[in-house]
């Protein structure tokens, strides 16, 4: 007997709903206990969400873009030792064309994307001819080859010399044709498999429209196109991208795009399923690039229909997001395309240099965490996205680091210490209510002002730098803040912090005035429009009017967002929270 599981969204935190960016396994994989099933995406984070139990992926409940909360199912899987196997694996060849059968009638897209004005080939007709099995042509003396697109799925009915899958070298992109036509019955491929001349691609139950002579000729065009010398690599691709399908037609975006072409909001994900070729989403309507580029795009806010690619047959490249990006903030242009970005002031961008390091000395390859792999995507949008603008300004804290030492000396007992940063807090609070624009987020058009009061902090962790937000801080003395921020720091550090305590934030704050510097430019934490940077404490010299006094002096440095905030309003939000840490009396006035 078989044991098919439901799979679903375990507790993420106080999260309504989180959305589906990528679906990471298909329909007949085998997955193991932890092994990562999709990724969820809050305004805070990006976490996957790992299957609790190992067996084969029976059917995908989600999709890309869904919103789902905790209890949705995900998937089914049928747990290890139940009779079924993936069904790519154990259905045998009758099997398989009854399955297709079934499925033949549903089928409206061709591969290339254009709607078939014929009726589906009948059954009976399918079942009739020869069942085939199509393989790699000889490619010449590339080896191991990586498929990077799948032009069609289960069901499909193709001609002779259409295309089936892209495969890609360290020289060029080439399709592979089919040398017969028929109904595909099963693919043998999946994408990022490496293949070489002869490996199966998949299997076809044959109508009988055998194109030998023009499979030869296809097979001739490939191996031509594999075998030339480098320097001819641009005029292969040129003849490839004549002997290929019809060009993609640009999908149309859905969401309305920032000027320059940075989209508003993420552009259309597409999952790892989609890519094969749903009947939803038509492969030849999308941008021809690879999904790490896809992901790229998404993490800078690029609508990918806008952008000119430059590798073989139009392939989008992640330089050419670079360059799409550049030229858009620093020309404005976009609305069309990518315009040169050598144009009148302006400037050129050069491609990321590939070095090997190794050959200059011993070197060690450590991974990113995945706390900076996060904060990395976040950080990288935040400073292209947001027009930063750093004031600088000092606060005397002579009287308040007095304080500071007499109430912990007072209170040594209780365990709770109080920091500086706890008075920075309530200081921040006061600057908040009497300069509202900084507690705000832009929305659209819209300046959405907020009317409670969320701080968070930035703490530095083995893993990365996390931000938790100490909520209703307005309502909360100096004790309980020192309190929770070494709470919620102990969390951080020990990895337990839950996203929960992550979201909502509406200002923060980055010290580091334990390790030193006099001033710095701290990123905006999105969608938040200012940031606090306080740097080390000392002691300078500072005229009274009548002779200079030893005075201990705090730098600040406000980063803001120039669209919601000038810098008259910084400088006077920056003088106020000085003048309120020199004289902590302020705050109750």
């Amino acid at each position: 007997m078989s044991n098919t599981t439901e799979i679903k969204v375990p507790d993420i935190g106080d999260f309504d709903e989180v959305e589906v960016i990528e679906v990471l396994v298909s329909e007949g994989d085998t997955v193991t206990a932890e092994q990562s099933l999709i990724t969820v995406e809050s305004d805070k984070a990006s976490m996957e969400i790992p299957s609790p139990k190992a067996g084969v992926v029976k059917s995908i409940k989600v999709k890309v873009g869904d919103k789902i909360t905790e209890g949705t199912v995900i998937v089914d899987v049928e747990e290890e030792g139940g009779s079924a196997a993936p069904a790519a694996a154990s259905a045998d060849k009758g099997d398989a064309g009854k399955q297709t059968q079934t499925k033949e009638p549903d089928n409206k897209a061709k591969s290339n994307g254009a709607q078939d004005d014929k009726p589906a080939a009948p059954a009976s007709a399918a079942s009739g001819g020869e069942r085939l099995t199509v393989s790699v042509p000889d490619i010449g003396d590339a080896k191991d080859v990586e498929v990077i697109e799948i032009l069609v799925k289960v069901g499909d009915t193709v001609e002779a010399d259409q295309s089936l899958i892209t495969v890609e070298s360290d020289k060029a992109s080439m399709e592979v044709p089919s040398t017969a036509a028929g109904v595909v019955k099963a693919i043998t491929v999946k994408l990022g498999d490496k293949v070489n001349e002869g490996s199966d691609i998949l299997e076809l139950q044959s109508t009988g429209k055998a194109g030998a002579s023009a499979a030869a000729k296809s097979s001739a065009q490939t191996t031509n196109t594999a075998t030339s010398p480098e320097p001819d690599a641009a005029k292969v691709a040129d003849e490839n991208a004549k002997a290929g399908s019809a060009p993609q037609s640009a999908a149309q975006p859905e969401s309305s795009s920032a000027p320059g072409g940075l989209a508003s909001s993420p552009p259309e994900r597409h999952s790892p399923t989609q890519a094969y070729g749903s009947a939803d989403v038509p492969l030849r309507n999308l941008p021809h690039a690879s999904p790490s580029v896809r992901k790229f795009a998404r993490e800078l806010g690029v609508d990918l229909t806008l952008v000119k690619g430059s590798g073989a047959k139009d392939r989008i490249t992640q330089d050419d997001v670079r360059e799409f990006v550049k030229s858009a903030l620093v020309t404005g242009a976009g609305a069309t395309g990518v315009s040169s970005v050598g144009a009148e002031g302006g400037f050129s961008v050069l491609g990321w240099p590939k070095v090997d390091f190794a050959k200059f000395g011993d070197i060690e390859t450590k991974p990113l965490s995945r706390i900076k792999k996060i904060s990395g995507a976040n950080l990288h949008r935040n400073w292209v996205m947001i027009p930063h603008v750093t004031n600088n300004d000092l606060a005397d804290i002579t009287e308040l680091e007095a304080l500071r030492q007499q109430l912990n000396k007072e209170n040594e007992k209780s365990g709770t210490k109080v920091t500086m940063l706890a008075f920075l807090i309530k200081a921040v609070v006061a600057a908040l209510k009497k300069f509202p624009e900084f507690n705000a987020s832009l929305d659209g058009d819209n300046l959405v002002l907020k009317q409670y009061y969320h701080v968070g902090f930035a703490a530095d962790t083995p893993n990365g730098l996390v931000v938790p937000v100490i909520r209703d801080a307005d309502k909360k003395g100096v004790f309980e803040l020192a309190q929770e921020m070494g709470d919620l720091a102990k969390l951080a550090r020990d990895g337990k912090l839950s996203p929960a305590q992550m979201q909502g934030g509406c200002f923060s704050i980055s010290s580091l005035g334990g390790i030193g510097g006099t001033s710095f430019t701290p990123i905006i934490n999105a969608p938040e429009v200012a940031i606090l940077g306080v740097s080390r404490s000392s002691q300078e010299p500072v005229w009274n009017g009548k002779k200079f006094v030893p005075r201990l002096m705090l730098p600040l440095s406000l980063s803001y967002d120039h669209r919601v905030i000038d810098g008259a309003s910084a400088a006077r939000f920056n003088a106020y929270l000085s003048s309120l840490l020199s004289d902590f009396r302020r705050i109750a006035l």
